[in-house]
């Protein structure tokens, strides 16, 4: 398709403008981040692999009645998605103890949660997305009370599905990060799962042998990243079994 205007470039994707009034495209990068973007690298196939597997996820959520921004796939880099108002927050839903959760509270990494804790961050780079509690967000009005109640059971409904399909494939869902836009119908307004789902946003470890495949790999130089985010899209039978290399052609 040709290339339109663009909107707006983040750390892992760009967004420009769609082809209908209330599109977006967007534009899967191989760069990845980490500690705040210090940590940087372009690998090669990311892009392509975290296109395909959010495009799994939220298929998979629309078609069990959770609202996504997503349309369709475009290509192996783009997807066509509704263009919505991003709430400035951080959904975190976590499983097991890990990352920033074990380093606040002291709780060994691994750690199986009592229940699914959920966590709200503000969502600005320069301050290090800190971790807010609702009634900043009443205060600022990022939110309101009726949205956040909206948001904790819509990130509740994507934990159910997150767990059970990565459960059915041998993966460990630890924990993930969502975000939600206000998709506006004239007057009428919905809340949306926005952005994306992949291993970027989770945190997914074999059942069995606890070998990390999400971007730890990468924050914490345990490998490759393309074969661990080729592993979860293999095993959730995205590849053509033949070859589990990211250059084949991704099943459509």
């Amino acid at each position: 398709m040709a290339r339109r205007a663009k909107i707006y470039e983040g750390k892992a994707k760009i967004l420009y403008e769609g082809p209908e009034p209330g599109t977006v495209v967007q534009y899967f990068k191989d760069d990845a981040t980490a500690f705040n973007a210090e940590k940087k690298e372009v690998i090669e196939g990311k892009g392509v692999l975290n296109n395909r597997l959010s495009e799994f996820f939220m298929s998979g959520l629309n078609n069990i009645g959770v609202p996504t921004h997503f349309i369709k796939r475009l290509n192996m880099r783009e997807q066509l998605v509704r263009n919505c108002e991003i709430i400035p927050l951080e959904v975190v839903v976590r499983n097991y103890a890990a990352g920033s959760i074990s380093k606040r509270l002291g709780i060994e990494e691994g750690t199986q949660l009592p229940r699914p804790v959920v966590e709200y961050y503000y969502k600005d780079d320069s301050l290090g997305d800190p971790i807010v509690s609702e009634e900043h967000i009443a205060a600022f009005n990022w939110a309101s009370s009726q949205d956040m109640d909206d948001i904790l059971g819509l990130a509740l409904r994507v934990n159910d599905f997150l767990s059970g399909v990565m459960f059915s494939v041998g993966i460990k869902l630890v924990d993930f990060k969502i975000e939600i836009g206000r998709f506006f119908e004239g007057e009428y307004q919905r809340l949306l799962i926005a952005d994306e789902i992949s291993p970027d946003s989770c945190r997914l470890w074999d059942i069995k042998s606890g070998e990390k495949l999400d971007k730890d790999v990468f924050r914490r130089d345990l490998g490759s990243l393309t074969d661990a985010y080729t592993e979860v899209a293999n095993r959730l039978g995205l590849l053509p079994k033949t070859n589990s290399q990211i250059k084949p052609t991704l099943v459509r």
